[in-house]
Order: structure tokens, then C-alpha cells, then sequence
């Protein structure tokens, strides 16, 4: 640690101790920010010690996250502590309420093939799995071919692949798996890369195996990146192995405990969903106004031309995992868009945004424009500027925005955004590769609204055309992102993972199903998703019901709720019953069930209840040809003959 850094290191802890004996509530975010920053392991003991006394005096700061416990188990073939202090201070600072299991030592096995080990008695919702270094060795001889060694590694992936499959099945939990660290020794001389045998080359394979085999329930904490990061040599440590049995180096045990926090963390929060970026300075060096077209610093003439162009290739690449990009900037509109339009070293073009703000406005002013035009939340947006006082400015006219202040080096910016770790993906599905298509699309829809003579004739001229599915394993990465991203048409706003859905799909009393909805300008994909409860009284409860908002006022929510009908009348139920929890985000669907025919029938600050009698309901006619709905009998978990009277 430099001295700089160690100065700031001891600043911290000292404000912090400062903070902690006044009991200020703002000890937790400077604790959150401290840990975060902090890159030794002493400091990071001495910071879970502060907490831990900040916690028995009662300045707790888990009162405002959420109240339900979660359950993380770590196990794994070293000693684990004190890494699991180390983990257990992240998870506080980052996600809060968490209860921790911690396995014995190299006992991982056991743990996972018992079934009456401790483990499965804690019920974990995640489970940590660091696995012993050794049993990643190849033990067959320097000479032997590729295709034997192609053989063992197989096995060494599918058999710890196998741990996680049993333990997912016994648990539902999502799995952080750890892969190998390679060895950063000199050995075999060059032949360290030609052999496949050497211990390099073998556990590289592995870890390639592992990541391109795991299911969407391990995620993988990459340790060999991780070492790589820190140094070789630094995240090795023999004599903590021979003396304690510690896997890695104190250096190593901060990054893993940060990263197992950035996943958990991440398999709940909604992802980023727009990029806005400033133009002057930002995409190309210099002013458009003042400089003009051929004045600007751009392209491969020079060293910052050639990095802003990189800047520009990256963002654009981002675009792959389903972000959204937009301009705002302070510009004439005209002379700002000629440069996307004809200068010849532009790597972004037009047709990349999907809303472009070149005015004197505020620039707080336009993301919430922006955020408005878009149907979005302002939380879901990321701004990049290089002026501190626009950003600021940001800050405080628009503040749940995320901004990001540029570096004056433009050789900085890629590295800033992705150290930012704000444009990772747990998963990436298709239809995030055309996420900006579809909003250009509706943008076309748009001006047909505006164009047409009454609603009616607009939505009939859409030729509409919806699917409703029982949940998939294609559809199940969609499915979760939804779920876990949706905020404002979201009834409930529960939280799921992808493994817990799955696990609802084979639950008897829960039926999940999901729509789809294209229509003469393109495919919307999926849309909407639906969890219903069919409870010991035979009344359907919707667990979870969400929709994106860019299908808004399109009648797929009565189509929706012809479904649901559809679902209760083949399961003999007389009433559905319709939750609503209200959140910060939501209330646009405050109403939604009454608009809907529901009666009210209770209700307090943090929960209202509707009720609608299925014998009275007459179902919704609308303008989407559903071609599908009575082809999904398969999710009706029974049948009844005394439900008949109501026809689709």
C-alpha cells in the first residue's frame, strides 16, 4: 500500500471512530465507502471490528434494508476463516440483513452428499463453494496426448459441475463457485505453454470448462482473473497453506470477499438500463460549436482522436448486452447531429440512440425528459460527462440518475466504465441484443398514435398478436430479468432468482406463465410475467404479476387477466385474489385492479387486498389475436367441469 493510500486508510478509520462514538447515523455510508475502498487486509479486519462494535451498541444500519434474512453458506476445501469475516463485513455493507453458515474444514464433500448434514438444516438461499486447489491437479504423465488430458479435464470440471447440480437440487440455491487459481511459478520453461499437462495449461482448461458448462445457477467467482488482478505472486501465500491451510493470500482473501459480495449483490439488482452521454469533450476532443466538424479530435491522427474513438467502439459494444444509449448535451442540435451523420471517424451513429438531447436545457432538466419519454425510471439511467459542474448539477436536479465524471485523460474513460461495474449482466438473452430496435420501433408507434382518428382504430391497426407460455428453461433468464428489474407495473415487487423460479415451475400450487406481443412494427418479446398461488380454499392468488411499460395501454393487461380467469376456472377456484404492495416505484399500478373489476377488500399502509368472483366475470375483448392460450393446459394443475359456465 502506498503511503497515500495508507494516510487516507488511517483518515477513514478515524473519522469513522469519530462518527461511531457520537452514534451518527452516517457512520454506516462511510463505512460502506471505506470497505468498498479498501484494498488491504488489515484494514478490512479492522473495519468488520468497527462495525461489529457499532452493531452491539445498537447503531444498526441493516434497520432500512430489507427484513428478510438471507441464508449464505460458505464451504470449501481450506481454512475459511478468517475469510469468512471477510465476506460476512461485505455482505453487511453492500446487502445488508444476512445470516451466514460456514462449513468445516475440506469437509465440502460431505456436506453436499449428506443429506442430513448441517448445511441443508440451515437452508441456504446461497451457497459458496471454494474448492481445495489440490484435486485440480493433473496426475497423469508429461507425454500423454491432448486428448487424454481433454479427458481429465472433463472430469475434474463435471465432477465439481456434479457438487453444484446436487446441492442446487436439494436447496434451490444459487451457487458461487470458485475456479483454480493457476500456479504463478516458473516451471517447464517455455514448455509451460506448450505442454497441456503443465499445471498452467491443466487448470486454465478447467476453469474454461467450468465457465462455459455452468448452469445459470453457478455463477462463477473467478479466481484466476482475481490472482491475475492482484499479481501472481501476491495472491500466493505456501506458507499460510502449510502453516494454517489457508488457500490464498491475505491480498487475495479482500479481492474474493469483494467479489462474492459484487455477485450476491447483483443476482437482485435491477441492472442499469441507459447510457446518456455528453458529446463535447466526452465522444470527440474539443468543441463542435467553436471548432467545427473538421476541428474536433477524433479518429487514428493523433493519440487522443484514436482514444475517444476507442471510447466510442466500447460503448457501442454495449449496446450487445441490451443498454440503451442517449445524447445530452449542450449544443445546437443540428451542428451536434451533422457529426454523427457525415464525419467519416464517428464509430457511433445515429441510429444507436434511442433519444438524443442537444439543447441549452438543463441537463437535469433533459434526463428527466428523457426518463419520461422512454417510460423509464431516472434510476435505470447513467450519465457520463466530463464538467464537473454538469454533473452536479445532475446530481441535484435529477438524483437518482448515476453519474460518472470523466477522467481529463481520454485514454481513461474505457478503463472508468468498466471499473464502474455498472454495465454487468448475470445473463445475457436475445432479446437484450435488440433492445434498441424495439424502442426505435415504438418510437414508430408512436407517430401512428398520433396520427390515428380514435384509440380504438390505432390499437386495431397495430394487428396485434399475443402468446402466453408456461414458464421454459429457454425463457427462464428473461423470465428473471423481468422479475428482478421491473419497478413501476409491478404489483408486488418480489425478488426472485432464476433458480428460485425454476424451483416455483415444479412447486404443485404455483403456476407461472409468460406473454409475448408482436405486432406490425416488430416483436416486443416477452412482456409480461405472471406467478399465481392456488391456496387450500381454492382461491387463485396472484403472487407476482408484471409488465414492461413499453406495452402500456395496449389491453395486455386484460388479456392478462383473461388468462389468469382461463387459469382459475380449470383449477375449480370461485375468486382470484389480487395483492398490491405499494413500493416508491409502483404507483402507477395502485388502481390496476380496480380498473380491472376487482373489489377491495382490505387494506392498510403496507399491503391491499382485491378480490374478483370468477362466475361474474365476462372476459375482456380486445384487439391482440391471442393464437395460444388454450394450448397451455399442461399448467393448469386440475381440472372442473362445475366451472364451465364461464366461456372463452
Amino acid at each position: 500500500m502506498s503511503n497515500s493510500t495508507n494516510g487516507h486508510a488511517k483518515w477513514g478509520l478515524q473519522v469513522l471512530k469519530r462518527l461511531l462514538s457520537n452514534c451518527d447515523q452516517n457512520f454506516w455510508p462511510m463505512m460502506t465507502k471505506e470497505s468498498v475502498s479498501a484494498a488491504a487486509f488489515n484494514e478490512l479486519i479492522l473495519l468488520s471490528t468497527l462495525r461489529r462494535r457499532a452493531e452491539k451498541m445498537g447503531l444498526d444500519g441493516k434497520a432500512n434494508r430489507d427484513g428478510r434474512r438471507l441464508k449464505v453458506a460458505l464451504i470449501g476445501g481450506s481454512t475459511l476463516y478468517p475469510l469468512s469475516d471477510l465476506i460476512e463485513h461485505m455482505l453487511a455493507v453492500s446487502v445488508g440483513n444476512v445470516e451466514h453458515y460456514v462449513g468445516g474444514y475440506n469437509n465440502y464433500r460431505s456436506e453436499i452428499f449428506e443429506n442430513s448434514s448441517d448445511l441443508y438444516d440451515f437452508q441456504p438461499a446461497i451457497v459458496i463453494i471454494l474448492p481445495d486447489e489440490q484435486s485440480c491437479m493433473y496426475h497423469g504423465n508429461l507425454t500423454d496426448s491432448r486428448q487424454v488430458v481433454d479427458d481429465a479435464v472433463e472430469d475434474t470440471a463435471g465432477e465439481l459441475l456434479q457438487l453444484c447440480s446436487v446441492l442446487h437440487d436439494r436447496t434451490s440455491a444459487e451457487v458461487i463457485l470458485c475456479n483454480y487459481v493457476p500456479s504463478p511459478y516458473i516451471d517447464l520453461g517455455p514448455l509451460r505453454s506448450k505442454n497441456p499437462t503443465s499445471e498452467w495449461n491443466f487448470k486454465k482448461a478447467v476453469n474454461l470448462a467450468l465457465g462455459t458448462k455452468a448452469p445459470n445457477y453457478v455463477h462463477i467467482c473467478d479466481m484466476e482473473f482475481l490472482a491475475y488482478r492482484a499479481g501472481g505472486l501476491t495472491a500466493k501465500d505456501e506458507r499460510s497453506w502449510f502453516e494454517s491451510k489457508q488457500a490464498y493470500s491475505p491480498a487475495l482473501q479482500v479481492g474474493l470477499a469483494k467479489e462474492v459480495a459484487h455477485i450476491i449483490k447483483s443476482l437482485k439488482r435491477s441492472p442499469k438500463k441507459v447510457l446518456v452521454l455528453d458529446l463535447d469533450n466526452t465522444l470527440w476532443g474539443g468543441v463542435i460549436g467553436d471548432d467545427g466538424m473538421e476541428g474536433i479530435e477524433l479518429g487514428d491522427t493523433s493519440p487522443k482522436g484514436e482514444a475517444f474513438k476507442a471510447f466510442q467502439s466500447y460503448i457501442l459494444s454495449l449496446t450487445e448486452r441490451g443498454l440503451l444509449l442517449g445524447v445530452c448535451s449542450k449544443n445546437d442540435h443540428e451542428v451536434a447531429i451533422a457529426a454523427f451523420r457525415r464525419h467519416p471517424e464517428m464509430v457511433l451513429r445515429e441510429e444507436h440512440f434511442v433519444s438524443f438531447k442537444a439543447n441549452w436545457n438543463p441537463k437535469g432538466q433533459n434526463l428527466i425528459e428523457m426518463a419520461n419519454e422512454l417510460s423509464l425510471l431516472p434510476d435505470s439511467f447513467i450519465f457520463v460527462d466530463d464538467n464537473p459542474a454538469e454533473i452536479e448539477n445532475v446530481r441535484q436536479f435529477a438524483p437518482d440518475v448515476t453519474t460518472i465524471l470523466l477522467d481529463p485523460d481520454p485514454s481513461n474513460f474505457v478503463r472508468q466504465l468498466k471499473e464502474s461495474r455498472l454495465f454487468e449482466r448475470l445473463t445475457i438473452t436475445d432479446e437484450d441484443t435488440l433492445r434498441t430496435t424495439q424502442y426505435k420501433q415504438e418510437a414508430e408507434r408512436k407517430t401512428r398514435l398520433d396520427t390515428a382518428v380514435n384509440m380504438d382504430s390505432y390499437l386495431e391497426s397495430l394487428s396485434m398478436e399475443g402468446t402466453f407460455s408456461k414458464f421454459n428453461s429457454l425463457d427462464l433468464p428473461r423470465v428473471a430479468q423481468l422479475v428482478n428489474k421491473s419497478n413501476q407495473f409491478n404489483l408486488t415487487t418480489r425478488r426472485r432468482t432464476e433458480s428460485e423460479i425454476a424451483a416455483l415451475t415444479d412447486a404443485q400450487r404455483y403456476i407461472g406463465f409468460s406473454m409475448r406481443l408482436a405486432d406490425r412494427f416488430g416483436d416486443h418479446g416477452l412482456i409480461s410475467v405472471v406467478i399465481c398461488f392456488l391456496d387450500e380454499n381454492h382461491v387463485l392468488e396472484i403472487d407476482t404479476w408484471l409488465m414492461s411499460c413499453r406495452v402500456l395501454k395496449r389491453q395486455v393487461e386484460e388479456e392478462v387477466l383473461n388468462e389468469i380467469v382461463r387459469i382459475a376456472v380449470r383449477a375449480g377456484c370461485m375468486r382470484v385474489k389480487g395483492v398490491y404492495h405499494p413500493t416508491a416505484k409502483n404507483g402507477m399500478v395502485r388502481d390496476h385492479y380496480s380498473k380491472l373489476g376487482f373489489q377491495r377488500v382490505c387494506e392498510n399502509q403496507d399491503v391491499s387486498e382485491f378480490e374478483l368472483n370468477v362466475d361474474g366475470f365476462s372476459p375482456f375483448q380486445t384487439f391482440i389475436n391471442i393464437e395460444s392460450a388454450s394450448d397451455h393446459d399442461e399448467y393448469y394443475p386440475t381440472r372442473s367441469a362445475s366451472t364451465a359456465a364461464i366461456h372463452f
